[in-house]
């Protein structure tokens, strides 16, 4: 803050703040006035209609949903929500298939891109940024395109002519392989997001902790953890929401076995199943399944927030 003193020695008493001279500043400033404000919570409510329309279908019945606009709260009841927590409709149990995926899905590309990140930032190896170029144009290649052939890799393993260069990982039909697949996907933009990262972090405070006997190890866990902290925590939330709400990857990959299904296999199942009759459960069962994702997005927004912040301003 700037304080402006005029020729007799007094304060002013009120301070004057200084003009954004920064794209930055100037940013931010036409982002916080009254206007922008008034255009953001526009943009909020109308983004926030089509939730509200759901659930307040989920709670209505089917005469209500067919007749009525969902905005006249006309026809309410919870049999709905009992007929999809109960019985051959039951989603609960897909609801803990799909926390079964999400966390394993988003731990293991967290850590592997932590360690490459550090590998090809701080340790001098020849071809290292080429490896970061390679990983970084994955990102271009469609999911669609690669998880066919990722199947064929859990099922049948790699080969070489007749020579097997990786046998079959015995994967195929188990959660395992829809980790190894969201994993795979995540892994280049998690890797492109913490190198950038790590790259703005000071040289020499890495050469000090090395002055200091410090290995790369130590330096990973105890110098690079704590900074990274922000960009893990915004990534992870990214990933968490990513594989909650995919739909594709947890068709192919658990193919036909219930048991692994994701919820939004389930709600998939439900749609084609209940066509015609019966489809004033999907509301329900569709609200239940962003219950937890909107939980965890709310308890953790500070740190998605600082996440994404981090390294956006110097100084």
């Amino acid at each position: 803050m700037t304080v402006v003193i005029n020729p007799t020695g007094e304060v002013p008493a009120t301070p004057v703040e200084p003009l954004p001279t920064t794209t930055v500043g100037r940013v931010r400033k036409g982002l916080t006035n009254p206007v922008a404000s008034a255009i953001a919570l526009v943009i909020g409510v109308a983004w926030t209609i089509p939730t509200a329309g759901l659930l307040v279908q989920s709670f209505r019945s089917k005469t209500g949903q067919d007749t009525k606009g969902w905005w006249t709260f006309s026809d309410l009841t919870l049999d709905n929500y009992r007929r999809v927590t109960s019985g051959t409709g039951n989603v609960l149990p897909y609801v803990v298939n799909s926390i079964a995926i999400v966390i394993p899905a988003a731990i293991i590309p967290i850590v592997v891109a932590a360690l490459a990140s550090y590998a090809l930032v701080w340790i001098d190896f020849r071809g290292r940024d080429w490896i970061y170029v390679a990983i970084f144009a994955l990102q271009v290649v469609p999911l669609q395109v690669a998880v066919v052939p990722l199947l064929r890799f859990v099922v049948n393993g790699a080969h070489l002519g007749s020579m097997t260069v990786i046998p079959k990982l015995g994967l195929a039909g188990t959660v395992g392989a829809v980790w190894l697949a969201h994993a795979c996907f995540a892994l280049p933009l998690a890797v492109f997001l913490m190198h950038n990262f790590m790259s703005e972090i000071p040289r020499d405070l890495l050469e000090a902790a090395r002055l200091d006997g410090a290995g790369h190890g130590q330096i990973f866990r105890q110098i690079m953890l704590p900074l990274l902290r922000p960009a893990l925590a915004a990534f992870g939330i990214f990933q968490f929401l990513w594989v909650w709400n995919d739909l594709f990857v947890g068709l192919v990959m658990s193919g036909s076995n219930n048991a692994i299904s994701p919820i939004t296999v389930k709600i998939a199942g439900l749609v084609g199943s209940t066509a015609g009759q019966g489809g004033e459960v999907v509301p329900a069962a569709a609200f239940l399944s962003i219950v937890i994702p909107l939980a965890v997005f709310i308890a953790l927004q500070r740190f998605f927030v600082r996440g994404l912040l981090a390294g956006s301003v110097k100084g």
